[in-house]
């Protein structure tokens, strides 16, 4: 039987969230996870497609929206998801708190468009986590050193929850989305390809790089540098682990990373797309 995780960092996809019914659906699941003994902090993307949404709203009133406007805009739908993910857990009778990214710690370099994470300050998440609270933090944004909200670019949501997870020393990062894992080619294109059970940081990366589109590179590159496990699953799993690809080192052994309030995040670890 496999051993429940102490501290787990679970991300959503637009996808998982698209309805209200499938955020009553995600708040059941967490709740079930927290009766567990596990302790959960979730990171949540926009719902559906409403980041295109608002893109595309701004794009109607200037054809080149203006970055620090735009990047404030698009931080909205992450808050809209955080907000309601709080409220259903609240209904399912979990005590929650949503969070901004500024306001869960994630301090950026202040680039608009296409920040890199510079540190984590986990002391508010800590705090939640010490008082049974389930921390549902707003991924894709963080602030500047000067105060600016900033988004972290198209699927930021994956960097901040794996950002997330090597700051708090989790167990393990799971991200959710439509696909049950990394496939050697999209499946939803391609019928004959094949579903990874289990790959290094190493693999993951140059799958990454090389188009998979189910997990962001930075993601793979947060979590090696703390060496904590990615689980890569559909939204609807009922076992992550058997049913999704693990990502870890090729000597894992399952043991959680050191605590610290502040991570700093390493340099040669930091975004390489231009």
């Amino acid at each position: 039987m496999e051993r429940i995780p102490r501290r787990v960092v679970q991300k959503y996809g637009g996808s998982s969230l698209a309805t209200v019914e499938a955020i009553r659906a995600v708040a059941a699941r967490v709740a079930r996870t927290v009766r567990e003994g596990t302790e959960v902090v979730l990171v949540v993307s926009a719902m559906g497609r409403s980041t295109d949404g608002l893109i595309a709203l701004a794009s109607s009133l200037h054809p080149a929206p203006p970055a620090r406007e735009l990047d404030l805009l698009l931080a909205t739908g992450e808050i809209v998801s955080a907000s309601l993910m709080a409220i259903a857990l609240h209904r399912e009778g979990v005590a929650a708190e949503a969070l901004t990214g500024a306001q869960a710690g994630l301090i950026t370099d202040g680039t608009y468009g296409g920040a890199r994470i510079v540190a984590f300050n986990t002391a508010r998440i800590r705090a939640l986590l010490a008082r049974g609270a389930v921390p549902v933090v707003a991924g894709f944004q963080g602030m500047s050193a000067s105060g600016e909200v900033t988004t972290l670019g198209r699927g930021g949501s994956d960097t901040t929850a794996a950002a997330l997870a090597a700051a708090l020393g989790a167990d393990r990062c799971e991200i959710y989305t439509d696909v049950d894992g990394v496939y050697s080619a999209d499946p939803r294109r391609d019928p004959a390809s094949l579903r990874f059970s289990y790959l290094t940081y190493e693999e993951a990366l140059r799958l990454a790089e090389n188009g998979a589109k189910v997990i962001h590179p930075d993601a793979v590159r947060w979590a090696q540098s703390a060496e904590i496990p990615l689980v890569v699953a559909k939204n609807d799993a009922s076992d992550a682990l058997a049913e999704g690809t693990l990502i870890a080192s090729a000597d894992f052994r399952g043991l959680p990373a050191a605590e610290h309030d502040l991570t700093i995040i390493p340099e040669n670890v930091a975004s390489t797309r231009s």
